[in-house]
């Protein structure tokens, strides 16, 4: 591990990206077939499609992790920096979702890419990624790394409930029907000008219990039932609804800055409605954001990075992106960034 004494003149940004998406596709018509197949239950014609606007979303197939997806798309980040395992000194996995308990998946990384790095996992829900980009970004101005490569593999599509018991379980796990798998990576390191400019975050823990999959831990170690995402969607929309645009009007007052001066604004993104209702809340201009969520679904820590990767090559140095995220627990977390 790298140490010095910080420089105050020091900035930290996000130099390359790069994503992985599995190979499966399932839309929302053959998973919903598959539930009413499984479960006995009769749903209404095109009941997922129509209430979540997800057409499709991928799906990791046998012998893929979260730590394989993670992997793949770190090697894009560094191909597309010209880096080799030896420059990386601090490597994180942040996910919603892990290989295992234990070890840290970061480990199993690291073994992929045959790094030496100091390797954490950082997870918290699906602001698991801006949370070890935020990591990342601390470390660096330190003086504890010189260059960071931030990982997020997520496969939340194997916690879905695909035999309900009956409609009161469908409904607990209807939130999960809108997931999807991808991986994520950004290189993290000193730049000269622009880079990490704000971070804001406003966490309300007493809702913790709105949703998660509560199997794996010391509560529930076993138990099939565990095992599946359970939450209320319309609850996190409430409570992001009440308090989240306090925080987004803070990080545009700090910056000085309405949103024309952001070219993007990439977005934790659930359900199209769900989007829709945050651009009415908000403002934001349509033409700003990245709409992945039709195609992909909801990709938990994995959203923003894959919406970033779309995006980076088109951007141009002085131009600022807004990160704005939402996860279980409950967090709200912006980011602005100004590329380099």
């Amino acid at each position: 591990m790298f140490t010095s004494l910080p420089d105050p003149r020091l900035r930290a940004g996000i130099t390359a990206v790069g994503s992985m998406l599995p190979d499966g596709v399932l839309s929302s018509d053959a998973l919903q077939e598959e539930v009413a197949r499984r479960s006995g239950l009769a749903l209404p014609p095109r009941l997922l499609t129509q209430a979540t606007g997800i057409a499709a979303r991928r799906v990791a197939g046998p012998g893929v992790y979260a730590s394989t997806l993670a992997a793949g798309a770190a090697r894009r980040a560094m191909d597309a920096a010209g880096l080799a395992a030896p420059d990386i000194d601090l490597l994180v996995f942040a996910s919603a979702t892990r290989d295992m308990v234990e070890p840290a998946t970061a480990h199993i990384v690291q073994a992929e890419l045959g790094t030496r790095a100091h390797a954490v996992d950082v997870t918290n829900a699906c602001n698991s990624f801006v949370n070890g980009i935020d990591l990342a970004r601390s470390m660096v101005l330190a003086g504890r790394a010189r260059r960071a490569l931030v990982v997020t593999g997520e496969t939340p599509s194997r916690a879905v409930q695909y035999a309900p018991a009956d409609l009161a379980e469908l409904r607990a796990g209807f939130a999960g029907y809108t997931f999807g798998d991808a991986g994520a990576a950004v290189v993290v390191e000193a730049v000269e000008r622009g880079g990490i400019l704000d971070v804001d975050t406003e966490t309300h823990s007493e809702h913790w219990e709105v949703g998660g999959i509560p199997g794996g831990g010391s509560r529930h170690p076993r138990g099939d039932a565990y095992t599946y995402f359970r939450g209320d969607g319309h609850e996190l929309r409430g409570v992001f609804e009440k308090v989240g645009t306090a925080v987004i009007d803070r990080t545009l007052h700090r910056a000085g800055t309405d949103w024309d001066g952001f070219a993007k604004v990439l977005v934790h993104q659930v359900t199209v409605p769900y989007l829709e209702r945050f651009a009415e809340l908000t403002g934001v201009p349509a033409e700003k954001l990245v709409v992945t969520v039709p195609e992909l679904g909801n990709v938990a820590s994995a959203t923003l990075g894959v919406q970033l990767d779309r995006v980076f090559g088109a951007l141009a140095p002085g131009e600022r992106v807004l990160f704005v995220g939402l996860g279980g627990g409950i967090s709200i977390m912006t980011m602005v960034w100004e590329k380099s």
